[in-house]
C-alpha cells in the first residue's frame, strides 16, 4: 500500500491509528469514548472510529487465518492438500477485507480525497442521519372550536 504503509499487517493498523490520533489530537481510546458519549457530535469522528474498529476486526481475522495456514503448512509433506488451499484462500480473502477497510479509513482521513468536495459529496452529506424527524409526525394542534375532519371530508367528498 502506498503512503508509507507497508505490507506488514501490524504496520497497516498502527500507521492508520497514528494518523487518526494526529487528526483528532487524542488517543484512539479517548476518541472512541468521546464518540460513544456523543455519536452525532462529530460525524467525521464517528465514521473514522467505526471503520477503524472494522479494520482492527479484519486484522484479527487475518492474523487467525495466517496462523491456521502456517500450522497446516508445517504438517504438509510436499504437495498442498485441498483443506490447506482453502486456508490459503481464507487468508487472501482476509487480506482483501483488511486492505479495503484500510482504504476507507485513509479516505475518511483525507479531506482532499476524491469525492469529498464535489456534488456527490454534498448529496452524501444530506443522507447522514438526522437528529430529529424530517417532517412533523404528530397531528397538528386544533383549536377547541375547530371540527375534526371526517374521512369523507378528507377525501374531498361532500358529507351527507
Amino acid at each position: 500500500m502506498p503512503d508509507g504503509i507497508s505490507d506488514n499487517a501490524e504496520d497497516v493498523v498502527s500507521v492508520l491509528t497514528e494518523r487518526i490520533e494526529a487528526r483528532f489530537a487524542m488517543d484512539i481510546d479517548q476518541l472512541k469514548a468521546a464518540v460513544a458519549a456523543a455519536l452525532t457530535a462529530n460525524p467525521d469522528a464517528t465514521d473514522v472510529v467505526r471503520w477503524h474498529g472494522l479494520l482492527v476486526e479484519a486484522q484479527s481475522v487475518l492474523d487467525r487465518a495466517e496462523d491456521d495456514l502456517l500450522a497446516a503448512l508445517e504438517t504438509q509433506p510436499g504437495e498442498v492438500d485441498d483443506p490447506t488451499m482453502r486456508l490459503a484462500h481464507r487468508v487472501n480473502a482476509a487480506v482483501t477485507a483488511r486492505d479495503g477497510r484500510a482504504l476507507v479509513v485513509r479516505w475518511l482521513l483525507d479531506p482532499d480525497a476524491p469525492g469529498k468536495k464535489d456534488l456527490a459529496a454534498e448529496r452524501l452529506a444530506r443522507l447522514r442521519p438526522r437528529t430529529g424527524p424530517a417532517v412533523q409526525t404528530s397531528p397538528p394542534h386544533r383549536s377547541a372550536g375547530a371540527p375534526a375532519l371526517t374521512p369523507a371530508r378528507r377525501a374531498g367528498r361532500p358529507t351527507r
